[in-house]
């Protein structure tokens, strides 16, 4: 199971570096005026779509906190259900009371980390819109 972790978060983090590789590897054309770029920024938007990046309600940073810190949250309580299974069907055995009191602990921490990191980037965001 570590194994799988350790696999799915290699290639999270493998995405934005091809990203960033294929956009560096792409030619510019240098006889490409703003207004047209504008042009066709504009003709790629649909209703609903966000236009800014921090400001807001419907701005790309906020929405992909929202989905963090749902995805979080739901992933902890989660883990807090297995962790009071564990602890019910534990059966008296020190080592398995232990694992899951472990997983409860950290299950909490995950749901106070979350919380937190929330709220800090609510911070940074309102600061960088206000200014």
């Amino acid at each position: 199971m570590k194994k799988t972790i350790k696999t799915l978060i290699a290639g999270l983090l493998l995405v934005p570096i091809l990203a960033i590789g294929v956009s560096m590897a792409t030619p510019v054309s240098q006889s490409v005026s703003a207004s047209s770029i504008f042009d066709g920024l504009n003709s790629t938007l649909v209703d609903g779509m966000p236009t800014s990046l921090f400001g807001g309600e419907g701005s790309v940073f906020k929405t992909i906190t929202s989905v963090l810190l749902f995805l979080i949250g739901a992933i902890s309580v989660l883990m807090l259900i297995y962790g009071g299974i564990r602890y019910t069907i534990s059966g008296g055995d020190e080592k398995s009371i232990k694992a899951a009191k472990d997983t409860i602990l950290y299950a909490v921490i995950g749901i106070i980390v979350a919380l937190l990191a929330y709220a800090i980037v609510s911070f940074v965001l309102t600061s960088l819109v206000a200014s």
